[in-house]
């Protein structure tokens, strides 16, 4: 369907069709309210789960695979060397993401949500307009932005080149390079260059930080710089680019800092170095949506903007810039477009970063603890003596927890090992519900799994 197909009406206007706006779509017309979902892209789904979230699980559960071949070998398992087919292996996370696709589709079209396929722009507070075509609009009552974000470009490193990549068109698998230079040591940069490195390129990774992955506690990144450091060519912290070149070979790069690459041309370079919210795309100020000095939308606890019935969520509201949390706060608006009187206060917002290991924390960190200085009482446990960890050879892992004194609720936790992403929800849940360590510590867990370590740290207390 086009905007210009003609004027069009609905009492909600959701901007952006990734997990926060086909959320909050669904959510409102489940509860009765017509809705219009506008979204440039012909399919629903956005960047996580047509150019991000999903296609890079996709490929780092391949890498998994390859993984795994490779260590059987200490089991006593050996096995030939595998082929990649890329061909296969685009179409296989094609039909991962197209089956989504459908899914979401379908549930549109179950609960009659309205797609427009076309890029808009405010003109009004009550209405938006074609960027493609002017004749044609659409009036609301109420709008929901979800508009997202796309990754940072910084000036040195803009090179009209097909040889540096983004986090989206890292996920095209033309070719795999035979080196590759990651620019930026977050979970983006992590999780692409272990998909380069899972299928056979060199992969070396620059960081400006003193370490990996910031917004969790140092001595959880510790066992994945230790894995990646084995599996990259080189990860170099506190090191920074100051030029980029195309040249015969490859991309030629200058460095500084306290640990230079050995390489300095490489096949491909992946610029990793963060997100920017899509707000300057929308003429916000036609509708008088105020930003904030980075050009994050400003809203309340209700989600709202400085326009009463304009309401923003995702990424275009700030960080964290995370798929649930987009799809949590667009639950609480349906909620508040309901009628409601509630507000988006969660105590806390999981991460994860699915390296392998994998990385998870939620809650208060103890580096936050000590920063803020809030008493805690922290307990950990290595896997090395968990049974299950043992018998799949990965014994690597660490499980944390942090306590309040006293009481033993359980303010915050952190995970690094296998699965650790399907294991944090525990610790989430006992934060939001006010759990204690003596509950966690009473709640039987099945043996032997790695999850049963978290109840004995608990416990310690």
């Amino acid at each position: 369907m086009s905007v210009s197909e003609g004027d069009r009406q609905t009492d909600l206007l959701v901007l952006g069709g990734g997990p926060g706006g086909y959320s909050a779509a669904f959510a409102a017309a489940a509860k009765g309210i017509t809705t219009t979902i506008v979204e440039a892209d012909p399919v629903l789904g956005g960047v996580c789960l047509n150019r991000g979230c999903i296609p890079s699980k996709t490929l780092l559960a391949m890498t998994e695979l390859l993984a795994a071949a490779r260590n059987g070998e200490s089991m006593g398992l050996e096995f030939s060397p595998p082929k990649i087919n890329l061909q296969k292996v685009n179409e296989y996370k094609a039909k991962v993401v197209e089956k989504l696709n459908r899914a979401l589709a379908a549930t549109a079209k179950k609960l009659g949500v309205q797609i427009v396929n076309e890029r808009v722009e405010f003109d009004s507070s009550t209405r938006v307009v074609s960027v493609a075509d002017r004749g044609g609009s659409i009036e609301f009552e109420r709008a929901v932005i979800a508009a997202g974000s796309r990754p940072l470009q910084l000036p040195a490193f803009q090179l009209n080149s097909p040889r540096i990549l983004d986090s989206s068109s890292a996920l095209q698998l033309e070719r795999i390079p035979q080196n590759a230079l990651v620019i930026g040591g977050g979970y983006i940069g992590l999780e692409l260059g272990s998909v380069m490195c899972g299928f056979g390129a060199e992969v070396t990774v620059v960081e400006m930080l003193d370490r990996l992955v910031t917004g969790c506690d140092h001595d959880l990144a510790k066992p994945l710089l230790k894995r990646l450091g084995k599996e990259f060519a080189q990860v170099c912290l506190e090191t920074r680019v100051t030029a980029m070149r195309e040249v015969d070979q490859g991309i030629e790069v200058t460095f500084e800092g306290r640990q230079t690459p050995k390489r300095t041309v490489f096949d491909q370079v992946l610029v990793a170095v963060g997100r920017r919210p899509n707000s300057d795309a929308l003429n916000l100020q036609a509708a008088g949506v105020k930003l904030d000095d980075r050009g994050f939308i400003k809203v309340d606890g209700y989600m709202r903007t400085s326009v009463p019935h304009i309401y923003a969520i995702g990424d275009i509201v700030g960080n964290p810039m995370l798929a649930h949390k987009a799809a949590a706060e667009a639950r609480i608006v349906a909620r508040v477009l309901a009628g409601e009187d509630i507000t988006f206060s969660p105590r806390c917002i999981p991460s994860v970063v699915f390296t392998d290991p994998e990385l998870a924390w939620v809650g208060l960190t103890e580096e936050q603890a000590t920063a803020s200085g809030v008493p805690v009482e922290i307990r950990k446990m290595q896997w090395v003596a968990c049974g299950r960890a043992a018998a799949v050879g990965r014994t690597e892992g660490i499980t944390k927890m942090i306590f309040e004194p006293g009481s033993g609720r359980v303010l915050g936790a952190g995970i690094v090992g296998i699965h650790a992403g399907e294991m944090i929800s525990e610790a989430a849940l006992a934060i939001e519900t006010g759990a204690t360590a003596e509950d966690l510590a009473r709640t039987i867990h099945p043996h032997p799994t790695i999850a049963e370590v978290m109840s004995e740290v608990a416990e310690m207390i």
